[in-house]
């Protein structure tokens, strides 16, 4: 048989042989619309992301960053935002994170800006290095 004919539908095809398919019990008893309720009903569950608790940025800040003590207290906010993410409390935890987000740019601007106004006062010779 050359590949190029097209074989009319129903006929057997000896390439692809045909299958013997047993029909589904259910096929056989199925119910007309309006014979009851047979409705399936399919709950998803929203799927939320898991509130972040900035904690390697917190020790970052606690290490290099630690200007007047923001960068400890992101860190101890972020430590709580993490028990609360393990304890299964979603709104705290967002609280804690939000919170330990806010001192960590905190301590980050003001310790950027303490170096750069460092860097200018020496650089116009008000902050005299040595002589």
């Amino acid at each position: 048989m050359n590949t190029n004919q097209r074989v009319p539908l129903g006929l057997n095809n000896p390439v692809f042989p045909p299958h013997n398919y047993e029909g589904l019990s259910e096929e056989q008893n199925m119910r007309t619309p309006g014979q009851g309720p047979a409705s399936t009903i399919i709950s998803v569950p929203s799927y939320e992301d898991p509130p972040k608790d900035f904690f390697a940025w917190s020790v970052f800040n606690t290490l290099y960053m630690n200007f007047c003590c923001l960068g400890f207290m992101a860190l101890v906010f972020s430590v709580k935002a993490r028990d609360r993410k393990v304890v299964g409390d979603l709104h705290a935890a967002r609280s804690y994170g939000s919170t330990a987000k806010c001192l960590n740019i905190c301590a980050l601007t003001f310790s950027l800006l303490l170096v750069l106004v460092l860097i200018i006062l020496t650089a116009t010779g008000i902050i005299l290095g040595r002589r």
